[in-house]
């Protein structure tokens, strides 16, 4: 079994290349101009000035006319509440048709490790493994010091993970199909979902699982949209920098 962390990746624009940023802020502005006919009033240095204004006004329509795409490899749970936002277009990866138990998977499943383990040394957590791998490490050498309930969850978590992957290739190996076997797969299996967004339904993604307005974002959400966040405001500071301060002022920047 194969064990990863949460990510993301942005796959467009490059939002580190500062004529891009600048072309979409271009762009944004030259349509929505048209609204107030007043195009006579773009300057090299108006664009952002007019962007922030939109956002201010709640004119955020006109932010729908450029997009970003995003591929967010994170666990089943968090896409299923990715593919909520309607106003996006997603791609994922298929446990339908993919077969793990495949050399081009390593013949193992891969799961995302929740970050509510992270407070876990990586020594605990591979000593962990081993003996639920059945390594000849005897259990009372493992627990031999007063361990902290989340050590013995991230047990109990690995040996369900492992359960299942045993499960899933005996499923196959008895003629199921991939279809058939991912019924014994744990939410914890990762997944790659990529998501194509206006600028405007990214603004929303991340009020809801960045900066929480509407309640606080589950942990592994929190994980990979913080981050997106705050790399996005950093970079399009007009366009992201309010969410940002808001998520700051939340208290879910980490």
């Amino acid at each position: 079994m194969n064990i990863v962390k949460a990510g993301y990746e942005i796959v467009k624009p490059n939002i580190h290349d500062e004529m891009t940023v600048k072309d979409i802020y271009r762009t944004l502005e030259r349509i929505g101009r048209v609204c107030y006919k007043s195009e006579s009033q773009i300057t090299d240095e108006s664009s952002e000035r007019f962007i922030r204004r939109l956002i201010a006004n709640q004119h955020t329509a006109m932010l729908e006319h450029d997009v970003m795409t995003v591929i967010f490899t994170v666990d089943r749970g968090i896409s299923h509440e990715l593919v909520r936002h309607r106003l996006a277009s997603f791609a994922q990866e298929s446990s339908r048709f993919c077969n793990y138990s495949k050399d081009k998977f390593g013949n193992e499943i891969t799961v995302i490790e929740p970050c509510f383990f992270d407070d876990i040394s990586e020594e605990v957590k591979q000593t962990i493994r081993q003996v639920m791998d059945g390594d000849p490490i005897t259990k009372s050498e493992l627990f031999e010091d007063d361990i902290s309930a989340n050590v013995q969850k991230y047990a109990n978590w690995y040996n369900a993970c492992g359960k299942a992957e045993k499960n899933y290739f005996r499923m196959l190996k008895n003629g199921a199909t991939p279809e058939e076997a991912r019924d014994v797969l744990p939410t914890s299996v990762k997944t790659e979902i990529v998501v194509t967004a206006n600028f405007r339904e990214w603004r929303h993604i991340f009020d809801l699982r960045a900066a929480g307005i509407t309640g606080k974002p589950h942990p592994q959400m929190k994980e990979v949209m913080v981050p997106l966040l705050k790399e996005c405001a950093e970079a399009m500071p007009a366009l992201f920098g309010d969410i940002a301060e808001l998520c700051e002022e939340a208290g879910h920047e980490n």
